[in-house]
């Protein structure tokens, strides 16, 4: 019994003492018998920005099936995403996602649109917050607030029904829940807490439950990626060493330099969605020799981050060589300049009023600078036009009792000026300062990784993610480190992440190694030594002297882990009727750790073993054996009664504790 959380509340730290201290590996083989069970994969990219699903049938793992194109959409932004945008209803009712979302929420009278509830970007919240609960609020566009796990299980049910109807649909019956597969996909530098909210969302959603765990996959951004990367052939992906940028999209055609016309695979027809996944390892990997080593690069709407592979042949596993890192860089960060811009213009004070009282407006605002955002280039003369709402022209003159040409003019800010057809004319210069602070965020950031000794000798830089198609960032990321290794950028970037993961979900045990984040262990008493442990721990208990508060250490930060590699320690009660054990579990950032009270050490989850229901006539000691997992993408547990071999009902919990 594998268990992955458990709602339990921690029932403070009985004095437990370790038997067995010791690290059993070995490798399991055998997780390829559960995968026939599912008819179908269906993966969910939930992104900070823009979402959307793909599916494979177990049957023909070759072809990925990209959903329906949306109703909706923006001027200038080809996607087959929708946004992450969510309205409910005064009484605080599910109404509508995406494009549906903004367009209901924009069309309501300003009167009405006030007591609606409508939510972006709220994935970041998982981010950012330090001590994520069931219980953490968001704050809609009104102000008023709403338990974010409500929030994140509408939308996964918004896109679990969405992706059964197109199941139905496509195969004339009623597609049920039990045959599908679900796999949602988190930033890799996303904790622990994160990564099981996601969890617990999605029971919410009807996804999976505590009893079936293993219907839900929670996969890793970049690892996804990097899965679709390996089976990229040369006419999937543009080589940026080899020619000048463009922009993500570009249809084949003007693909030229550097570039082998191959077969393409991609149905010509453009409004086909399938992709067909060859089961050879792509061309790219003709080039790849036993353990060699790239780095894939996730810049997404919210957060950035980046992993390092190495292959191992000859199935084409992939090991990580460094642990997942990255940052709140994603080009949101973009957005906020160009607020900030605003604010020195307008006034702080006029905006913030502005986005409560016109919220719809400001929604339009956002949208229109969205496009002209994507129109931003390193080359770029002529200057970009982003058309003010007519209600913010209306409530400055208003506010302030003089128009926003006035403001313009008197503002300090050379490169934005007022054209008579009533919008904000930026100059290049001043669109690339917007994206300036976010993209050398993102250099720095890969220049640190790029100068550890594990990240020696890279041969390519995969840069995905919806920034990626940024030709500001691919031109920033190109001449940083160009000379290092080869700039590769997939097709169809925006997209990566979602097909990579519908992969992942075919075949999980495709990354053999990972590495932890954080040091992992629990708190133990040892016997106390003289001259080794610090008096202040002494504790004498019927007339035995401890030492407390020793950190027994499960696995270090950055350390290597298998995939089905387990670590084992046997736990006492300290009573025999005692029915429950709950032990804390610490973590730090550091790789040593002595003392559980150390700086740097936090108390991050509990492990919870529940013994009611296993015989108790068994001898007075028992010993309960606990193995936990740590080279999965999510930490698991699973707990046996030694005396009777029984398995033990077991939580852990990163939560709720």
């Amino acid at each position: 019994t594998s268990a992955y959380s458990s709602p339990a509340k921690s029932l403070g730290d009985p004095g437990i003492t370790p038997l067995s201290p010791s690290h059993i590996v070995k490798d399991s083989d055998a997780d390829n018998a559960v995968e026939q069970l599912f008819l179908v994969v269906v993966a969910i990219d939930f992104g900070t920005t823009s979402s959307g699903y793909a599916y494979s049938f177990t049957k023909e793992p070759e072809c990925i099936h990209v959903m329906r194109r949306w109703e909706g959409g923006d001027p200038g932004v080809s996607n087959q995403k929708t946004p992450t945008t969510i309205l409910l209803t005064p009484e605080r009712k599910f109404h509508s996602f995406g494009y549906a979302a903004r367009d209901f929420y924009h069309d309501l009278d300003p009167t009405e649109s006030k007591h609606w509830l409508y939510f972006e970007k709220f994935k970041m919240k998982l981010h950012t917050t330090g001590n994520l609960t069931m219980e953490t609020d968001l704050t809609a566009a009104n102000g008023k607030k709403v338990k974010a796990l409500e929030i994140f299980a509408y939308a996964l049910q918004f896109f679990k029904e969405q992706a059964l109807k197109e199941l139905s649909d496509q195969g004339g019956s009623d597609f049920e829940n039990t045959e599908v597969r679900w796999v949602i996909t988190v930033p890799a530098i996303w904790k622990q807490p994160a990564k099981q909210f996601m969890r617990q969302a999605a029971y919410k959603a009807g996804m999976a439950s505590p009893e079936n765990p293993e219907q839900l996959i929670i996969a890793l951004e970049p690892e996804a990626a990097s899965i679709y990367c390996r089976k990229l052939r040369l006419h999937q992906m543009i080589d940026l060493s080899s020619r000048a940028p463009v922009n993500g999209y570009s249809p084949s055609d003007t693909i030229g330099t550097g570039f082998t016309q191959g077969k393409e695979h991609v149905r010509r027809n453009r409004q086909s969605r399938t992709f067909m996944v060859e089961n050879v390892i792509g061309e790219i990997w003709s080039e790849l020799e036993e353990g060699d080593r790239y780095i894939v690069v996730d810049s997404g709407g919210g957060t950035v981050d980046m992993t390092v592979h190495q292959i191992r042949l000859p199935e084409g596993h992939l090991k990580e060589l460094y642990k997942a890192t990255g940052g709140p860089y994603g080009s949101l960060g973009v957005d906020y300049e160009f607020e900030k811009l605003l604010c020195k213009i307008f006034g702080e004070d006029f905006i913030e009023q502005f986005k409560i009282k016109r919220p719809a407006a400001w929604v339009d605002l956002m949208i229109a600078f969205e496009s002209r955002k994507r129109a931003a280039a390193p080359d770029r003369t002529n200057p970009l036009n982003i058309t003010l709402p007519f209600s913010f022209i209306d409530y400055y003159k208003k506010f302030r009792g003089h128009s926003v040409e006035h403001a313009l003019r008197k503002s300090n800010v050379d490169f934005v000026k007022w054209s008579s057809q009533g919008m904000l004319r930026m100059s290049p210069d001043a669109m690339n300062a917007l994206f300036k602070p976010t993209i050398d965020q993102i250099v720095q950031h890969l220049s640190e990784v790029f100068d550890k000794p594990e990240v020696t000798n890279v041969k390519f830089l995969f840069l995905v993610g919806g920034f990626a198609e940024s030709p500001l960032l691919q031109q920033a990321v190109q001449s940083a480190f160009g000379s290092r290794c080869r700039v590769i950028i997939p097709q169809d970037v925006g997209l990566t992440i979602l097909k990579g993961a519908v992969l992942f979900g075919l075949d999980p045990a495709v990354i053999k190694v990972r590495r932890s984040p954080l040091t992992y262990g629990v708190g133990v008493l040892n016997r106390f030594v003289e001259g080794k442990h610090p008096p202040e721990k002494l504790l004498v208990k019927d007339g035995t002297r401890w030492c407390t508060d020793v950190f027994d250490k499960f696995i270090s930060a950055d350390q290597s882990v298998a995939l089905g590699e387990t670590v084992t320690r046997s736990y006492t009660p300290a009573k025999p009727s005692q029915l429950v054990i709950v032990i804390n579990i610490y973590s730090s950032e550091q790789d040593s750790v002595s003392f559980i009270t150390e700086p740097g050490v936090k108390k991050c989850g509990t492990l919870r073993l529940d013994l009611t229901g296993t015989d108790a006539s068994v001898p007075n000691r028992r010993e309960i054996k606990t193995l936990m997992q740590f080279g999965d993408t999510e930490i698991k547990a699973m707990a046996v009664d030694v005396a009777t071999s029984k398995s033990v009902k077991v939580g852990i919990d990163f939560l709720n504790y």
